[in-house]
């Protein structure tokens, strides 16, 4: 048996060395991409063995979690604040930076507090209210568990990877990374892409709404959704990767049943270790609207049901009409944003206020934005 050097896990040190089990003299996955695919359906690396990223990151729901507004955790009770992004399409947000305009843009979590995707990766298992591992450490004993894990990972990285457990949880985010910037989470093939490649044609309202998205005298959407200067670029992901503040309310329901009480106030981009400008609080980063239709509830919450109440919720913003101010799912006027002082006006109230129809036009152009396996989720 092969011997490695002790680890730490939690506080104690472990009395006798691990062990490397017996493995096979092949790796098993013989690239980062397959061993990632692995790991992300891996059930095994959360304290209770019953969680994995695919948990609330549902392939069959576009990469997001289809079970509420917000995820439950490995405990089966544990309730986060924040509504689990999609990872469709997250390799396509850059590394976390401020630009010289100095605006912030990229990185992972919608407070962009990891850089890029290895670090997002490395998040959820050791988040207690997440996949509860307590550190690194009793990561890696659950990755010495798997031979084929060993062996691949010892030919993927190098022999001695498990020496230290720093690298070796490193060497399984790289992994995790590689394999969701495979086409598997991005493989640009909804109506829109097909459109583009001459291949479909859109419906009179879907093409309303798709003029009507990338217009900025009739709609304020692609201020914030529309990342390259062409309006047919092939690989458009419908985000700018900017930090906003867009007067989201707070998720009542949510905050009841996961304990945090009224004083508490989601900062959003504040709560990023890298930034301390109270300017920041309340923004979220932009999200792809890829397979929105099909990946609510909606807003870093979760607090919109419906992709037709978002629409209504920044239509509220430019419209007079007492009609346009009230939510139509709770038939109450649009709760005060959770975050009031730093709201990002000038997107905001860019634009016309639109009647139904057009509304209608880009709920329905937004739809063709979903991915071609997700298209029977799609409602009428």
């Amino acid at each position: 048996m092969l011997k490695l050097g002790n680890f730490i896990i939690g506080s104690a040190l472990l009395a006798t060395a691990l062990t490397v089990p017996a493995i096979a003299a092949e790796p098993v996955f013989e690239t980062k991409t397959a061993l990632g695919e692995a790991l992300f359906f891996d059930m095994e690396l959360s304290k209770n063995r019953s969680q994995a990223c695919a948990s609330c990151h549902q392939p069959e729901y576009g990469f997001a979690d289809a079970r509420g507004a917000v995820s439950i955790g490995d405990d089966g009770s544990s309730l986060g604040d924040r509504n689990a992004p999609t990872a469709s399409y997250a390799a396509f947000s850059p590394q976390f930076h401020q630009r010289k305009d100095g605006v912030w843009v990229g990185g992972q979590f919608l407070d962009g507090r990891e850089p890029d995707l290895a670090g997002q990766a490395g998040g959820p298992p050791l988040n207690p209210i997440e996949m509860g591992m307590p550190d690194k450490a009793s990561v890696v004993a659950r990755l010495l568990e798997n031979p084929d894990y060993v062996v691949s990972m010892r030919a993927l990285f190098a022999e001695d990877v498990f020496d230290d457990a720093d690298r070796a949880y490193a060497a399984m985010t790289e992994s995790i990374a590689a394999f969701e910037r495979t086409d598997y989470f991005a493989p640009f093939d909804s109506k829109y892409d097909r459109f583009l490649r001459g291949e479909v044609e859109l419906t009179q309202e879907e093409e309303l709404g798709r003029l009507l998205f990338f217009s900025e005298q009739f709609t304020n959407c692609n201020l914030c959704h529309q990342l390259n200067t062409s309006q047919v670029s092939r690989n458009e992901t419908f985000s700018n990767y900017e930090y906003h503040n867009i007067g989201v309310p707070v998720n009542v329901a949510v905050r009841r049943e996961n304990g945090l009480g009224g004083d508490h106030v989601d900062r959003g981009l504040l709560e990023n270790p890298a930034v301390d400008d109270p300017g920041e609080a309340g923004k979220f980063k932009v999200p792809t609207l890829r397979n929105v239709a099909v990946t609510g509830p909606y807003m870093h919450n979760g607090v919109f049901e419906d992709l037709r109440t978002v629409l209504l919720f920044y239509n509220k913003y430019n419209s007079k009409s007492a009609k346009r101010q009230i939510n139509p799912e709770t038939g109450k006027p649009w709760a005060q944003p959770e975050v009031p002082g730093t709201l990002s006006v000038k997107q905001l109230t860019h634009g016309p206020a639109l009647e139904d129809d057009r509304i209608d036009a880009l709920v329905a152009f937004l739809k063709t934005l979903t991915d071609a396996r997700y298209e029977n989720l799609l409602k009428d």
